[in-house]
């Protein structure tokens, strides 16, 4: 957490934020006298290196008599990690975010959020809160995404002469005598997904087009580098950097990791032995922008309030104010005293400019954020995985987006996509169905559920080997087949699941109805040993509403596309929505 860096400080400030509070807001009243009556309580909620910012300047406001027509405002911040509050407000919304998990319950959503990046607002959004439209948006401060490196391995890079590309950065991690490259989980850290959206952007582009299966290769290579030295916390991460200037402890250490400008610099003001150096890799990744972010649901007295404190946190002071955070202001500038790192861009650099009033929410993109999360998620993570796939006569249908394949074919080819994300510490098997497909027997499963490091090659086989059938969708019976046998074999410490593509509404006249299907899979799940149901629909003839009471009982989800061509994407984003432990 980046709060722990500023050391003792950080934490007496936290211990008396009630009392520090409740003396601002006695204070205002002595100044305030008659000016004003009544309160306005505007709570806000800020990431730990802007809250003591943040704080100071809201302090002041209350303090010189802080008002919005005529009634008086007490303004509460408090330091909270952006991941918590995201949570938080998914969980209020009703949006799953991948890697994240639940909200604490500790957290309650503010009125005001300044998470480190419009990248969560972003998530949340694409993450199924279609009601969440925060207000405002604006930055307030920002810091640059950098790589940090201990200074005597990034001596050997060229620096601080030196310009280096991500690509460089790839070709160091991914060599045959790889740079110690480290990642703070980047579905949790917003300064670890802007470097890993960069570092998988330059695997990319590699020589092939960048769906091709070298592209991929190189892509998975490079986040599997990274997961080697991962952490959920970022002060583990830090911990693993050198903590001696002997070669061997360096050499041992970690090499490099995304972190932020500020990062850095509260790094190096402990004084470590070996400090880290801070490189302004090409292109420059989105940094972290700081946005100001109003909620939805505030009263009206509130919403007033919250613009105010804006404008206060907009002003030449507040600059300087960032400035003793180590952190610049929106345009890049940095206030007085502030201390750049060795070879900083000053003041903006070329670090991408976000529009007006936007944040960097306008030079982000949502589905390059998606796709990056789920493709960590599935290429670093394991899991146990039931595939079932329909076979019925209606996936004989062409798709006229695919250049004429069928459903089957393009089904196919998203599981065979998926298959060579997974590592062998997955262990999968692989079913189809349809209706009477074994004697009366709707499934029928081309390979049990084993090990991918003994399974990778007879489920190559058993996908390439799929044809669609002449008979209906015998959905219902598959299903609680498909359960059942997740269930027997249940393995602990990964999530046990089913993946089931079909095209199309149960119509085996001779099979269980949803209802007792339902029924049945109540009567049989076991809190203790979940077993998470996901459901690809694809074209018009799927009905999600005869899908989602299904997935629901599992804590599984339904995800229905229209086009077919889709469902790779989709793919990856529902393994990637696993539930990770709780928070």
């Amino acid at each position: 957490m980046r709060s722990s860096l500023r050391g003792a400080g950080a934490a007496a400030a936290a211990t008396a934020l009630v009392l520090v509070i409740a003396g601002s807001w006695f204070g205002y009243q002595q100044l305030a006298g008659p000016s004003c009556s009544g309160k306005i309580q505007l709570s806000v909620a800020a990431t730990p290196e802007i809250a003591p910012a943040v704080k100071g300047a809201a302090d002041q406001w209350v303090a010189d008599g802080a008002a919005v027509g005529g009634t008086c405002i007490a303004v509460n911040v408090v330091s909270s990690e952006s991941v918590d509050v995201a949570a938080a407000v998914a969980s209020k919304h009703g949006a799953t975010l991948a890697g994240v998990g639940q909200a604490s319950g500790t957290v309650v959503t503010p009125d005001v959020w300044v998470p480190d990046s419009s990248s969560w607002l972003l998530r949340l959004k694409s993450g199924g809160a279609t009601a969440f439209a925060p207000t405002n948006g604006a930055s307030i401060a920002r810091s640059p995404v950098v790589v940090a490196v201990p200074e005597p391995v990034a001596t050997r890079f060229g620096w601080p002469d030196k310009k280096l590309t991500w690509t460089d950065l790839l070709r160091q991690v991914t060599s045959d005598k790889p740079l110690r490259a480290g990642i703070v989980e980047p579905t949790q850290d917003a300064a670890a997904l802007s470097g890993l959206l960069s570092l998988t952007a330059a695997a990319s582009a590699t020589g092939d087009a960048p769906g091709s299966a070298k592209a991929q290769e190189a892509r998975v290579g490079a986040l599997r580098a990274l997961a080697t030295n991962r952490s959920s916390l970022r002060q583990d991460l830090l911990a693993r950097f050198p903590r001696s200037k002997d070669p061997t402890a360096i050499a041992a250490g970690l090499g490099a990791a995304a972190l932020s400008e500020e990062d850095v610099i509260a790094y190096n003001s402990t004084k470590p032995p070996v400090p880290l150096a801070a490189l302004y890799l090409d292109p420059s990744p989105m940094p972290l922008d700081y946005p100001f972010a109003v909620l939805p649901g505030i009263e009206p007295a509130k919403a007033s309030a919250a613009k105010v404190l804006f404008e206060v946190l907009t002003t030449p002071g507040f600059k300087n104010r960032l400035a003793g955070q180590s952190l610049r202001a929106p345009d890049g500038n940095w206030g007085q005293g502030f201390k750049a790192p060795q070879g900083a861009p000053s003041p903006a650099g070329n670090a991408p400019a976000a529009p007006a009033g936007e944040g960097a929410a306008g030079g982000l993109d949502p589905i390059a954020i998606q796709q990056a999360t789920s493709f960590w998620s599935v290429a670093t993570q394991s899991g146990r995985m039931l595939c079932v796939i329909d076979v019925s006569g209606s996936m004989k249908t062409k798709v006229a987006t695919a250049n004429g394949a069928s459903r089957e074919q393009v089904t196919v080819a998203a599981a065979n996509q998926g298959l060579s994300l997974f590592d062998d510490s997955w262990s999968i098997g692989l079913w189809t169905f349809s209706t009477n497909l074994q004697g009366s027997q709707d499934y029928h499963q081309l390979v049990p559920i084993r090990p991918l490091s003994s399974n990778r090659r007879p489920l190559q086989q058993g996908l390439a080997s799929i044809k669609p059938s002449s008979g209906d969708t015998g959905l219902f019976d598959t299903l609680l087949a498909a359960y059942k046998t997740v269930q027997e074999d249940w393995e602990p410490g990964k999530v046990n699941s089913i993946v089931l593509f079909t095209d199309g509404k149960n119509d085996d006249n001779n099979g269980i109805s949803q209802k007792e299907l339902i029924n049945q899979l109540k009567k049989i799940r076991d809190p203790e040993q979940p077993v998470q149901v996901i459901i690809i629909g694809i074209g018009n003839d799927v009905s999600k509403a005869e899908l989602d009471p299904i997935t629901a009982v599992t804590g599984g989800r339904t995800f229905v596309t229209i086009d077919p061509t889709k469902i790779g994407e989709i793919f990856l984003q529902a393994i990637a929505l696993r539930p990770p432990a709780p928070r």
